[in-house]
């Protein structure tokens, strides 16, 4: 009988640990965030667009290529897609954006800025940033890109019409 009991408090026991964390343990594990006063770069592919980042601490300014986000991309998903990142990281309107972006189209050229922003954010603080970013999918490179025509096809891979006789 004595067995018995040993062996219920045991699993009374093992059944109260949780692999939960408390909210005590979850501050005391984080460090506090460091005050922005760092600047970052970086540079951003998609496609065949490039777009070379610099963000520093401000109020939220976009400069791409010498115009506001606004003029620059005039279609809203594009600049939803842009400022991911800092909503991800609830820093919007934190930092200031200075791009040079050429090449490709207004969505490749929204990828290549997103990933340059990304990238930037995770050099400024590798502690807090990065895990987020990696897990959203921001610092991978989207490498699909236009496949090249072949000879003796119309397209790349759109064969003429097969004619029997």
């Amino acid at each position: 009988m004595a067995q018995n009991t040993e062996e219920l408090t045991e699993t009374e026991e093992l059944s109260s640990y949780t692999s939960e964390s408390t909210p005590d343990q979850e501050t005391a594990g984080e460090s506090e965030r460091a005050p922005l006063t760092v600047g970052g770069a970086a540079i951003g592919r998609r496609k065949q667009a490039r777009a070379r980042v610099r963000i520093f601490p401000g109020t939220g300014t976009w400069t791409l290529n010498g115009r506001s986000l606004e003029d620059y991309f005039p279609n809203k998903l594009h600049q939803q897609e842009v400022n991911d990142p800092f909503t991800l990281l609830g820093l919007t309107g934190a930092y200031d954006v200075i791009a040079r972006i050429d090449g490709g189209g207004p969505s490749g050229q929204s990828g290549a800025l997103r990933l340059g922003i990304a990238r930037a954010l995770n050099e400024i603080d590798r502690d807090h940033n990065r895990a987020s970013l990696k897990k959203a999918g921001f610092l991978t490179r989207d490498a699909r890109a236009v496949e090249r025509k072949k000879a003796g096809l119309k397209k790349a891979r759109k064969a003429p019409q097969y004619s029997k006789r």
